[in-house]
């Protein structure tokens, strides 16, 4: 085994590009489990298939010379683990899917739940009583990119309010917000 550190071009760029190889496979596997979960089963059989045939072509490369250059197997290994934390950020950028977010409010309930549908968003509310007296508990279906813009109107609302959010498998019927007026220099462009 040859663990002398010597530059050598070649080697050093097929190290990245097993190293980048690495990270783009794992991360397309991250995006199809995550795809799977969320039953979008095209876009897992396409994530599936590029996964598959990026991890196929540096397996076969790699395994004939990982012998001869350890060091390729811990940038291999590199790869894998930086692949694992693209994906994730990828998915929390495009943040695939739908969730439930249920408030529990004691203090401006009724200006919170105006306010959320004014940006529509449809609410459904329940009375309830807990352990300082009634609350009002509002039930949100939202797509996840929408999640932070309800979390700060709600918090903005009322300070003290609980809320917990919750995976959804299917959803029937999603309302997305209202798109607002095209304003700006896009308004000159709009046609009437």
């Amino acid at each position: 085994m040859d663990f002398s550190l010597s530059f050598n071009p070649a080697l050093l760029a097929y190290a990245l590009m097993v190293f980048g190889a690495r990270v783009v496979d794992v991360s397309l596997g991250t995006l199809r489990t995550i795809a799977i979960v969320h039953g979008r089963t095209a876009l897992a059989f396409w994530l599936g298939f590029f996964e598959s045939a990026i991890w196929l072509a540096v397996v076969s490369t790699i395994v004939q010379t990982v012998t001869s250059q350890p060091l390729l197997g811990i940038v291999y290994a590199l790869g894998f683990a930086t692949g694992n934390l693209v994906g994730i950020k990828i998915e929390k950028l495009i943040a695939m899917g739908h969730l439930i977010l249920r408030v529990i409010s004691r203090e401006n309930s009724a200006q919170l739940v105006a306010r959320i549908r004014d940006d529509g968003y449809p609410v459904t509310t329940f009375a309830g009583s807990g352990k300082s007296g009634p609350v009002t508990e509002l039930y949100i279906v939202c797509r996840r990119r929408d999640l932070k813009k309800l979390l700060k109107m709600v918090v903005g609302l009322d300070p003290k309010a609980f809320y917990v959010t919750e995976q959804t498998g299917a959803v029937s019927n999603v309302y997305r917000p209202i798109m607002q007026p095209v304003t700006g220099w896009r308004a000159i462009f709009k046609k009437k």
